[in-house]
């Protein structure tokens, strides 16, 4: 005889569940540096989670004493207490990270898939698209070729990159300023300094981080033609008829980046992805003005009253979070919500392990107005190996199905896997995190 207690999941006690401790696992290859967590718990329920791609662990760990003890369905409240301590791009990653967790180990705790805590789902499977990179000097049909192989593996969308760094060496395309494509490394001391690689890192980063107003790089006539070209190429071997993004454009100015839309105008293009840096919503609404491509911006917003200012100016027509910046599941589907207020579609970027993939196609199925996620892998012969309890393959035919599995869908990682492509500053797997369980200060953000 079948009773309520026989179809009842007792595994767990929900409203008894307490987080009890926090793990790391750094991987190299997947294709990004990527920190996987566990959070333990009192019932023997671990949640997976993820900082964002070539982020820091550190963003995480810090937040540890402050979700000890916590009940993980608390999600919200939990959320709240936390997201002060992330920031735009990477430095949402620890947030974000622990959010994903928590869903996780909240679905579990009840025995359903997130999507239905978030109300159910609009889709049975989640379109993919894959970011396309071919290697060293090529032309727009190599280009092609490479799509056309994706065409092949049954992917629908498109996505390739177009800029600035498909001109170096080529002279006559490109006007700079001495030092402003490259750094300059002349001074830095001899390599046997101990801080020789430190400077050289943050040398680096002073020339490449660089606001796209302030860099002074212009496109010659002879460089916007070969980029014109370029496009022409693709398109001749892809064909007219399949959605084709473009991102990657360079550091350059807003009018040459009306420069460069009006010429590629007549291709067709599903998107071109951040253009500008996101923060620049007059100058979003200078180029949405002239120009009629569609314009997508939003992998390093974090929280949704970062997005309204884009949204309600009219400039985009696609926003792209990223769930490990945007604020986590919860806040990635508030953000798509408001979008489709402004008449905007919400594709989703993604370049991490299958657990982001998981919890993006969670946010993704319960959003309405989602057009199509990334994913960034489709060449690591290992990344569907990463996670155990996933299909052998993850991403099929273009599309990932939503499962109905409880939580994210995953059981664990795969420890066999992660030791092969453990990254070399982080050789300990599932490292522990005792010098966090003591971090203290006074949170509160008025007096």
């Amino acid at each position: 005889m079948t009773t309520i207690s026989n179809t009842v999941n007792t595994n767990s006690s929900p409203s008894k569940l307490r987080i009890t401790d926090m793990f790391f696992t750094d991987i190299i290859g997947a294709p990004m540096h990527c920190t996987l967590m566990k959070i333990t718990t009192n019932q023997g329920l671990v949640g997976l989670g993820e900082v964002r791609d070539a982020a820091s662990r550190t963003y995480a760990a810090m937040l540890k004493s402050r979700i000890i003890g916590e009940n993980p369905c608390n999600i919200d409240k939990i959320f709240r207490r936390l997201k002060q301590f992330g920031g735009q791009s990477r430095q949402a990653g620890g947030v974000c990270g622990i959010e994903i967790a928590l869903w996780d180990l909240a679905g579990k705790a009840y025995g359903v898939p997130v999507y239905q805590l978030l109300g159910g789902k609009f889709r049975d499977r989640v379109r993919i698209y894959c970011d396309t990179d071919v290697r060293g000097k090529h032309s727009g049909s190599d280009m092609g070729r490479a799509l056309k192989e994706r065409m092949a593996m049954g992917f629908t969308f498109l996505k390739m990159d177009l800029g600035i760094n498909q001109l170096f060496g080529e002279a006559g395309t490109i006007c700079s300023p001495t030092g402003i494509v490259s750094p300059d490394l002349r001074d830095l001391p001899d390599r046997s300094d101990p801080h020789h690689r430190l400077l050289a890192r943050n040398r680096s980063y002073d020339a490449n981080n660089i606001a796209h107003p302030f860099t002074g790089i212009h496109l010659t006539e002879k460089g916007f033609d070969r980029l014109e070209q370029y496009v022409h190429d693709v398109r001749q071997v892809i064909g007219d008829d399949i959605p084709l993004a473009i991102d990657h454009f360079g550091h350059i100015g807003v009018d040459d980046c009306i420069k460069l839309c009006r010429r590629i105008e007549k291709y067709n293009l599903a998107w071109a992805e951040d253009m500008l840096p996101w923060q620049l919503t007059g100058q979003y609404q200078h180029l949405h003005n002239h120009t009629t491509v569609p314009l997508c911006t939003g992998e390093d917003i974090y929280l949704k009253e970062n997005f309204q200012p884009l949204l309600a100016s009219g400039a985009l027509a696609v926003i792209h979070p990223d769930i490990l910046s945007s604020g986590g599941i919860y806040e990635n589907k508030k953000i798509g919500d408001m979008a489709q207020d402004y008449g905007v579609a919400m594709a989703m970027h993604m370049a991490e392990s299958p657990v982001a993939a998981m919890a993006a196609v969670h946010s993704a199925a319960a959003t309405e107005n989602f057009l199509v996620c990334e994913n960034h892998s489709v060449d690591v012969d290992w990344w569907d190996a990463i996670t155990t309890g996933t299909p052998a393959k993850i991403v099929q035919n273009g599309y990932i199905d939503v499962p109905d599995k409880p939580g994210l869908g995953i059981d664990d990682f795969n420890d066999e896997v992660l030791k092969e492509h453990l990254h070399p500053a982080f050789p300990t797997l599932w490292a522990p995190t005792s010098e966090w369980d003591g971090e203290w200060s006074h949170d509160r953000l008025w007096s």
